[in-house]
């Protein structure tokens, strides 16, 4: 497990915020929270591109990372490197999205902000079951976001508050949903990015937070069940309550 950065304390300086969502739709749903949603396109290392968005004094970096932990991770590495390497780090990182919600706990079109952003399939299958990877003496499955930085967007935004899944295979089953949630019981949603990005925003001692709309429940896969639309719209909702929480927030 990896121990959140120090908590934070409330400014009226500029505060510089890494977005990064898996596919272009989520990201322009963010960027639909801003006056402004257009922004300014930059190309990063590798053709990445983030758009720029600034409410000024503040700047907003949306970066469609990729679907999956690993591209993730890979994404978000390059834009926070290549802030360093510009002099202009970022003070912090959302991994923002739609995600599958647990049902009763986590219906559709709600919103999820984790308190543990954890790696569900991350180890190896034994004869008893399941074993995460830090039990077999390495390595870490779970991310914790600054407790306090949680508080105040969960107040602002209404967000329920929980853990939230990283898998690298949708649940597609009842069977599946129940062995997670029993292996998970404080999980509320399950989505494929947020382990990736916490791992690279922890490499760079930077605060992540991550926020979810559900668009579906967790169990059997039932496209006729999907809210797309619907969960976009509560995460430009979400977000852009969030904003002015991430604005007065940093770290100590």
């Amino acid at each position: 497990m990896v121990v959140p950065p120090e908590e934070g304390q409330l400014t009226t300086s500029a505060v510089r915020i890494l977005v990064a969502t898996a596919v272009p739709a989520e990201r322009d749903a963010v960027a639909q929270a801003f006056p402004d949603p257009s922004g300014e396109l930059r190309t990063l290392p590798g053709g990445l591109t983030v758009r720029r968005l600034t409410p000024l004094p503040h700047r907003y970096d949306l970066l469609a990372a990729g679907v999956g932990p690993a591209l993730a991770a890979a994404s978000t590495a390059t834009a926070l490197t290549a802030a360093v390497l510009e002099g202009d780090p970022y003070d912090v990182v959302v991994s923002a999205g739609i995600a599958g919600g647990f049902a009763p706990d986590a219906p559709v079109a709600s919103l999820v902000l984790a308190d543990q952003i954890t790696a569900a399939d991350l180890g190896a299958e034994t004869p008893d079951g399941f074993l995460p990877v830090t039990d077999l003496g390495f390595g870490t499955v779970t991310h914790l976001p600054p407790p306090d930085l949680v508080r105040r967007a969960a107040a602002a935004t209404g967000a329920r508050t929980g853990t939230v899944l990283t898998v690298s295979t949708v649940t597609g089953t009842a069977h599946r949903a129940t062995g997670l949630r029993t292996r998970h019981p404080g999980a509320l949603a399950e989505a494929m990015e947020g382990f990736g990005v916490a791992e690279a925003a922890g490499a760079h001692g930077i605060p992540v937070l991550e926020l979810r709309a559900v668009s579906n429940p967790v169990g059997p896969r039932d496209r006729s069940a999907w809210r797309i639309k619907d969960a976009l719209e509560s995460l430009t909702a979400g977000f852009g309550k969030l904003a002015p929480v991430l604005e007065s927030w940093k770290r100590a």
